[in-house]
């Protein structure tokens, strides 16, 4: 057992490193080449083996110096769980330093590559695949190895004891729980009785004792809905659409896992997934850890977009390459907030969403559909969306009790 623990710990951390190092070497090399080539074909011609020599021993001393004063110092003080780093967990200080250390400078240099050939002339060698197929990857692989290297890499997971530090928005069954009224000492009022067939208990030995009433919870029946929930009238909703019973109705019969809190759902609620017996039972198997990887590229889709647009020629040498890679840095800043944090949200539209959408709009106004509409739409409509259900269902023209507009 421990040996597999120091395994994972090293493979994890040998990852990381790698990610951090790797992408900042081949990304100042190639920097190195267009410098030695601006020195070469100069009047009169320099030389260019210096230069390049020089950014590449450069880019080892950045390197060994940012590891040794600041990694692994971090890296020390996060594995001895120092409180200030990992207390609240509602941040990841190692993806901070990682953007900061790598991600920084290597979309730095790819901004001056652009401005050095741009300067004199020359149109050598425009990244094409060098930041999307390295340098956001690299990113990936952090973000997958912060997700995934606190849980279990072997044996079944289980949908019942899913980690915190992964979340699933996964809708599962939702599950009718009958609530129970605990019984309260007091005189016994009669009151006129309710149609139905009536039960008779056998009387415990012993005197009777006066005040005490245990009512009879009645199960639901499957298939034969009532007069209240016919039709879909059984679940009433609230103001703004809430209907009772989800969770933010904390008085209501049904739950939905996935949505609810951990703790709600341990113990409030019934987490039911579904189950499906038969020869094509593998088809509906499901795991959170590799749910994690589907999650991480999901997530970095968008930044992939953008930064693959500054590799096309019209834009790599255009005065555009500034407010790709500084808005897609920016982007990249979400990384440091945990997958479950609230504040997620909030600044996927102000980091990403919002600044995207009027950098594709000038893209495509001046150099045509270099980026697809598909993106476009989807950053107008997620700013829309988040602005409509977040402030404006909070006015009174918005606030009504219809579910549906």
């Amino acid at each position: 057992m421990g040996s597999g623990r120091t395994l994972k710990f090293a493979l994890c951390e040998v990852l990381q490193f790698a990610g951090l190092c790797v992408p900042l070497f081949i990304v100042m090399q190639r920097f190195a080449v267009i410098v030695a080539k601006v020195k070469t074909s100069a009047q009169p011609p320099g030389d260019g083996s210096t230069a390049y020599w020089l950014i590449v021993a450069s880019s080892i001393a950045y390197v060994t110096s940012t590891a040794l004063l600041v990694w692994v110092p971090l890296k020390y003080m996060v594995f001895v769980k120092k409180k200030f780093l990992i207390g609240r967990k509602k941040w990841r200080p190692v993806a901070l330093v990682y953007v900061i250390l790598s991600t920084l400078p290597c979309f730095a240099f790819l901004i001056a590559s652009s401005e050095v050939q741009i300067n004199n002339n020359m149109k050598h060698d425009t990244f094409t695949e060098l930041p999307v197929s390295l340098v956001l990857f690299s990113l990936i692989c952090i973000d997958v190895v912060e997700r995934i290297r606190h849980c279990r890499l072997t044996g079944q997971g289980n949908d019942m004891e899913r980690d915190a530090d992964i979340p699933s928005t996964v809708l599962t069954q939702v599950t009718p729980v009958t609530p129970i009224t605990p019984s309260v000492p007091g005189p016994v009022v009669p009151g006129p009785a309710a149609p139905g067939p009536t039960v008779s208990a056998p009387a415990a030995p012993g005197p009777a004792v006066l005040g005490k009433a245990q009512p009879t919870p009645t199960p639901p029946v499957a298939n034969q809905p009532s007069d209240r929930n016919q039709n879909g009238a059984g679940a009433r909703p609230e103001t703004n659409g809430t209907v009772p019973g989800i969770p933010g109705n904390p008085d209501g019969p049904f739950s939905i896992s996935g949505m609810s809190a951990r703790s709600a759902s341990t113990t409030a609620y019934h987490i039911s997934p579904y189950a499906y017996a038969g020869p094509l039972r593998f088809l509906c198997a499901s795991d959170a850890r590799a749910d994690v990887f589907v999650d991480s590229f999901i997530f970095w889709m968008d930044t992939v977009e953008m930064v693959r647009v500054a590799g096309h020629p019209l834009v790599f040498y255009s005065g555009w390459v500034f407010p790709i890679y500084i808005f897609s840095y920016l982007s990249c800043l979400r990384v440091v907030v945990m997958p479950h944090s609230p504040l997620l949200s909030s600044l996927g539209v102000a980091l990403q969403d919002l600044p995207f959408f009027f950098v594709r709009v000038g893209l495509i106004a001046f150099f045509g559909f270099v980026t697809p509409l598909l993106y476009l739409m989807k950053n107008l409509l997620v700013c829309l969306a988040f602005v409509y259900f977040n402030f404006m269902t909070k006015l009174r023209v918005f606030n009504t009790e219809r579910m549906f507009f």
